[in-house]
């Protein structure tokens, strides 16, 4: 039997785009934009997050 697993939440902060490329504005020798890319700090590019753990109270 197939196992279900429960989808990830999407990160917010990114919204599921967690990479993104960037035009520096200049030019290449050969005539091609330069770009640099950018993963999302808060998912580090994976564009999901790990759910919050539960609080558990210590004591009684």
């Amino acid at each position: 039997m197939p196992q279900h697993t429960r989808p990830r939440p999407i990160c917010g902060h990114c919204d599921g785009f967690p990479t993104v490329t960037i035009t520096t504005g200049t030019r290449t020798p050969g005539g091609q934009r330069q770009t640099i890319t950018a993963h999302c700090p808060a998912c580090h590019g994976t564009g999901h997050t790990t759910p919050a753990r539960a609080h558990s109270r210590i004591g009684a």
